[in-house]
Protein backbone atom coordinates (compact mmCIF):
# COMPACT_ATOMS: atom_id res chain seq x y z
CA UNK A 1 0.00 0.00 0.00
CA UNK A 2 2.81 2.05 1.01
CA UNK A 3 4.09 2.64 -2.92
CA UNK A 4 0.49 2.73 -4.58
CA UNK A 5 0.13 5.78 -2.07
CA UNK A 6 3.61 7.03 -3.11
CA UNK A 7 3.13 7.08 -6.72
CA UNK A 8 -0.46 8.60 -6.80
CA UNK A 9 1.24 11.35 -4.51
CA UNK A 10 4.19 12.16 -6.47
CA UNK A 11 1.89 12.11 -9.94
CA UNK A 12 -0.07 14.90 -7.53
CA UNK A 13 2.47 17.62 -6.55
CA UNK A 14 4.97 19.90 -8.05
CA UNK A 15 8.00 18.49 -5.57
CA UNK A 16 7.89 14.61 -5.62
CA UNK A 17 10.96 15.04 -3.73
CA UNK A 18 9.33 15.83 -0.70
CA UNK A 19 7.02 12.92 -0.60
CA UNK A 20 7.43 10.91 2.32
CA UNK A 21 5.03 7.81 2.81
CA UNK A 22 5.16 5.74 6.17
CA UNK A 23 3.35 2.58 6.64
CA UNK A 24 2.40 1.48 10.30
CA UNK A 25 1.29 -2.49 10.45
CA UNK A 26 -1.01 -3.39 13.97
CA UNK A 27 -2.58 -6.63 13.27
CA UNK A 28 -5.02 -6.52 10.29
CA UNK A 29 -5.18 -2.39 10.39
CA UNK A 30 -2.46 -0.76 8.40
CA UNK A 31 -1.81 3.38 8.55
CA UNK A 32 -0.13 4.79 5.85
CA UNK A 33 0.43 8.42 6.22
CA UNK A 34 0.93 10.54 3.31
CA UNK A 35 3.79 13.28 4.00
CA UNK A 36 4.11 16.32 1.56
CA UNK A 37 5.19 19.67 1.41
CA UNK A 38 3.08 22.62 2.76
CA UNK A 39 2.60 24.00 -0.68
CA UNK A 40 1.32 20.98 -2.49
CA UNK A 41 -0.82 20.42 0.44
CA UNK A 42 -4.22 21.74 -1.91
CA UNK A 43 -2.98 19.55 -4.63
CA UNK A 44 -3.24 16.16 -2.91
CA UNK A 45 -6.78 17.42 -0.89
CA UNK A 46 -8.42 18.64 -3.45
CA UNK A 47 -11.12 20.83 -3.82
CA UNK A 48 -13.31 19.96 -0.57
CA UNK A 49 -11.22 16.84 -0.32
CA UNK A 50 -12.17 14.85 -3.36
CA UNK A 51 -8.95 13.85 -3.99
CA UNK A 52 -8.00 12.64 -0.57
CA UNK A 53 -11.46 10.98 -0.66
CA UNK A 54 -10.20 9.49 -4.27
CA UNK A 55 -7.02 8.45 -3.01
CA UNK A 56 -8.38 6.81 0.22
CA UNK A 57 -11.15 4.85 -2.06
CA UNK A 58 -8.34 3.39 -4.22
CA UNK A 59 -6.05 1.83 -1.60
CA UNK A 60 -9.01 0.02 0.05
CA UNK A 61 -10.24 -1.27 -3.37
CA UNK A 62 -6.41 -2.38 -3.27
CA UNK A 63 -6.42 -3.74 0.42
CA UNK A 64 -9.86 -5.92 -0.14
CA UNK A 65 -7.30 -8.71 -1.38
CA UNK A 66 -5.55 -8.71 1.46
CA UNK A 67 -8.40 -8.78 4.46
CA UNK A 68 -7.03 -5.79 5.52
CA UNK A 69 -8.21 -2.16 6.98
CA UNK A 70 -5.94 0.47 5.39
CA UNK A 71 -6.30 3.88 6.64
CA UNK A 72 -4.57 6.75 4.76
CA UNK A 73 -3.29 9.88 6.95
CA UNK A 74 -2.43 13.35 5.20
CA UNK A 75 -0.28 15.02 6.84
Amino acid sequence: MKELVEVIAKALVDNPDEVVVDEKQEGKNITVSLHVASSDMGKVIGKQGRIAKAIRTVVKAASVNDNTRVDVEIN
